[in-house]
């Protein structure tokens, strides 16, 4: 280590006290993170790409300062969902620092890395007050049924009015509209469950019809209509 000229010439003044860092919440614990591998934790991150084309969820599950599980969902670009594929290669394994400094292809993830990161040192996780935290594997409890991200698509215009294309319940097939053409339910397609019955051995056409059901006062509509296609 050099020093300059007037510093190796300065006497020297004893340091006093020294606290370390302020304590943070892991997994149950109050922990003085002064390494990487003090850090642990169950947490989610959001990141966005330069054109804010499209965005990502990252779920990380960390012991001892080492990834050791990884969920990655993506919404609004193509190619972000081979970058994620990539990702999941990357992630478990490396140190929250690697990741952090890692190429994960995609711009959203590596946002949604470096907004975890944050979250995640300063003591901001899911599981900052769950004694020893979050089972590996925790992550998938994130998503719906057949493991699917639950996500929702409605497009909406001033001049033809909204239309519900996906929501939580799933693939929406037919839009219920009352007298005034205003929406009063709707019937859908959970395309999770559907590939659960046709996995079983269900036949197409019994895992469809097992796999649909409808919203709100469906029933009651005086017209339905398909939203990808009227």
């Amino acid at each position: 280590m050099q020093y300059t000229h007037e510093v190796e010439n300065m006497m020297c003044v004893k340091k006093g006290c020294d606290h370390g860092p302020s304590p943070i919440p892991e997994e149950g614990k109050w922990v003085q993170a002064k390494e990487v591998k003090d850090i642990s934790g169950f947490t989610h991150g959001v990141g966005w790409c330069a054109p804010q084309q499209g965005a990502c969820k990252l779920t990380l599950n960390i012991k001892e300062g080492i990834i050791q599980e990884a969920l990655i969902e993506t919404l609004g670009c193509t190619g972000m969902t081979h970058s994620a594929a990539m990702a999941g290669e990357i992630l478990p394994g490396k140190t929250i620092i690697e990741a952090l400094n890692t190429d994960l292809v995609c711009d959203a993830i590596n946002v949604a890395m470096r907004e975890l990161f944050l979250q995640i040192v300063y003591g901001r996780s899911q599981s900052a007050f769950s004694e020893d935290g979050l089972p590996i594997g925790a992550g998938l409890e994130d998503l719906g049924k057949g493991l699917r991200s639950v996500c929702g698509t409605i497009h909406s215009t001033g001049a033809k009015g909204v239309r519900y294309l996906e929501t939580t319940e799933g693939y929406i097939t037919k839009m219920g509209l009352d007298k005034n053409n205003e929406v009063i339910g709707y019937s859908f397609v959970h395309l999770g469950k559907m590939m659960d019955f046709i996995t079983k051995g269900d036949s197409a056409d019994e895992a469809l019809k097992k796999a649909s059901g409808t919203y709100g006062r469906y029933d009651d509509a005086v017209k339905y209509i398909d939203p990808r296609h009227e």
